[in-house]
C-alpha cells in the first residue's frame, strides 16, 4: 500500500480527535474525514474513513491511504511509533502531502528520509 503522511496544522500538542477533523471537513463542504487514520499526541490511532473508501486528503492522490498527525511542526514519540506501527507492516510507498501538492509544506519533516533513512523528525519536548 502507499501512504500520504498529513498534519492536522491545528496548534502543536493540542490532542484533537478523529472527530474533530471529520466536524472542520464537513464545515469546508466535504462528506466527512478525508483521512483514513488520524494519529492523536498521546500516540492513540483513530480510523477516520474505512480503507476500502477512497480518501479525500490529497487531491489526484485519493486512492492512497491518508494518515493524519495531530498537529502542525511538532510531534510527540508516541506518535512516532504508533506511525510506525500502522505503516511497517504493508507499506511499499511512503510520502509526505508536500510531495504531492508544491504550495504544501505538510507534514513539515522529511517523510521519506524518517520512513526509509531511519531520519528524525520535529518532536514536542516530553
Amino acid at each position: 500500500m502507499d501512504y500520504i503522511i498529513h498534519c492536522s496544522d491545528a496548534p502543536n500538542g493540542r490532542n484533537d480527535r478523529a472527530s474533530d477533523v471529520h466536524r472542520w471537513h464537513q464545515e469546508r463542504g466535504f462528506d466527512g474525514i478525508g483521512y483514513h487514520y488520524f494519529i492523536r499526541c498521546d500516540g492513540h490511532v483513530e480510523v477516520g474513513r474505512p480503507e476500502y473508501w477512497k480518501g479525500a486528503h490529497c487531491r489526484g492522490n485519493n486512492e492512497k491511504i491518508g494518515v493524519c498527525l495531530a498537529g502542525r511542526d511538532k510531534f510527540t514519540a508516541d506518535q512516532q511509533q504508533a506511525l510506525k506501527r500502522l505503516i511497517n507492516a504493508n507499506a511499499e510507498k511512503v510520502k509526505g502531502h508536500y510531495q504531492y501538492d508544491s504550495g504544501k509544506t505538510c507534514p513539515n519533516f522529511d517523510v521519506e528520509a524518517w520512513f526509509y533513512k531511519g531520519g528524525e523528525w520535529p518532536l514536542l519536548e516530553e
